[in-house]
């Protein structure tokens, strides 16, 4: 009995031309004088052998052809498709459909009373043929994929990862098909089956399946890109997506490391994503000082008087806020939330502020501020609250180190100083203090310490 996809697929057999060929090889051989007993034995063993070596041959010259009508047309045109195609090797298992195909043709008056043999070696070239045919497909989706990753458009999309769910299905498929070609059964009848079987194979590849659904909603919901920075508190993973898959996901720290992890893990646990920051174009810097409480005091005129001479900003913030400003551009309601003039803190955080908005490398629609948080036993903490205009990395820490460095080195001429962990060169001060040495031979003491 042939199996019903055998019935529905073939179309010609070629007996006339199979029984001319049996025909001429027996006359060869009784011409060679070999006995009738092998000549039946040896005739149908070397008609299988000429149907093989046609079959491969055929599809060699079909190969060849190919290649260089390939050759030819990339010649006059690079074609970034038929390049990624001659890549993955396309033609070359292309070429290897078309022996099964000759097989099936040739192969039924081979074995005439053989019917159970016959069955078996058409089976085989089905299954090679199904094979082959699974092969160029996944070589095709593969350049596909390939073409597209280079694509400036789709470099950032998760393409591998749609490649590799549209091979799976070719694969599920092929092999409900070759299993129902084993069985001579109908592939629906296989698939109405497969209830059957969930559960354990659920046990069986709890792990795989849990990765190739963690996978498919990393790529649905957009998680995670290639080119995205990630960071999952608690691991050591810091650093650049550089491949997604529906198995794996790797992550190039930024030590250089490489770190592989399995989609699951990226659905079951959070993770921090800095697509965000980078989109928007603007970096946060959020760092600060804490100032000592017992410099800070209130502000005399003089010293009113002595910051005006800081900035055109600070000059009219001032008499803004003390009400003389007379002719001069009155500051606007938002610039009166800067800062006060009631306390030298309340003058830097505006003199801070006025920086901080007039920065070229520091981003005009993000919020700036500086504030100060709940006291601490180590003072008041001040906080620098701003975003950058540039994402990358050395150009940030750059533009951060120049802010803090300027006000810090700013911070004394309000008289005020941070906290900072007393050390033996401040014991050695101290001690020099006490026994009277003159305080401008002594370096390292603050500024802001130096009485007139």
């Amino acid at each position: 009995m042939r199996h019903p996809i055998v019935k529905h697929l073939k179309k010609m057999k070629g007996e006339v031309f199979s029984k001319g060929v049996l025909e001429k090889i027996k006359e060869t051989l009784m011409q060679a004088g070999l006995p009738d007993v092998v000549i039946e034995q040896v005739d149908v063993l070397i008609y299988l052998i000429l149907i093989l070596l046609v079959a491969f041959v055929v599809g060699r010259m079909l190969h060849a052809a190919s290649t260089s009508i390939i050759a030819h047309l990339q010649k006059r045109k690079n074609y970034a498709l038929l390049t990624k195609l001659v890549e993955f090797n396309v033609l070359k298992k292309v070429s290897f459909i078309v022996p099964p195909i000759i097989v099936i043709w040739l192969l039924p008056v081979t074995f005439v009373g053989r019917p159970k043999l016959s069955v078996v070696l058409e089976n085989i070239a089905w299954i090679y043929f199904i094979v082959a045919i699974v092969r160029v497909l996944s070589a095709i989706l593969s350049s596909v994929g390939s073409m597209a990753y280079t694509n400036k458009k789709y470099h950032d999309k998760p393409i591998k990862g749609f490649v590799q769910i549209t091979q799976m299905v070719v694969y599920l498929i092929s092999v409900i098909i070759i299993i129902s070609i084993l069985t001579n059964k109908s592939p629906f009848y296989l698939i109405g089956g497969l209830g059957a079987f969930a559960a354990v194979l659920m046990l069986i590849f709890k792990d795989t399946i849990m990765g190739f659904v963690a996978g498919i909603l990393l790529l649905e919901n957009d998680m995670v890109r290639l080119g995205d920075w990630i960071e999952m508190p608690g691991t050591s993973i810091n650093g650049t997506v550089t491949d997604i898959s529906l198995t794996i996901v790797k992550v190039q720290n930024f030590d250089n490391t490489i770190i592989t992890i399995p989609p699951y893990t990226l659905i079951s646990e959070s993770f921090i994503n800095w697509r965000g920051m980078k989109e928007s174009g603007g970096r946060r810097i959020m760092r600060g000082y804490t100032i000592k409480t017992d410099n800070i005091k209130r502000c005399t005129p003089e010293f009113l008087d002595k910051i005006k001479g800081f900035s055109a900003e600070m000059r009219a913030f001032i008499d803004s806020m003390q009400g003389t400003s007379g002719d001069a551009p009155k500051i606007t309601r938002e610039e009166r939330t800067y800062g006060t003039i009631e306390t030298n803190l309340g003058l830097f955080r505006a003199y801070a502020t006025y920086y901080l908005k007039s920065h070229p490398l520091l981003h005009k629609n993000m919020l700036t501020m500086v504030r100060t948080l709940e006291p601490t036993e180590y003072g008041l903490p001040l906080q620098i609250y701003c975003f950058t205009n540039d994402t990358e990395w050395s150009h940030y820490e750059s533009i951060q180190s120049e802010i803090m460095e300027n006000l810090a080195a700013t911070l004394p001429l309000f008289e005020l100083l941070p906290y900072q962990s007393s050390s033996s060169h401040d014991s050695m001060i101290n001690g020099l203090v006490e026994r009277g040495f003159p305080l401008d031979k002594i370096n390292g003491i603050p500024i802001g310490s130096l009485q007139k």
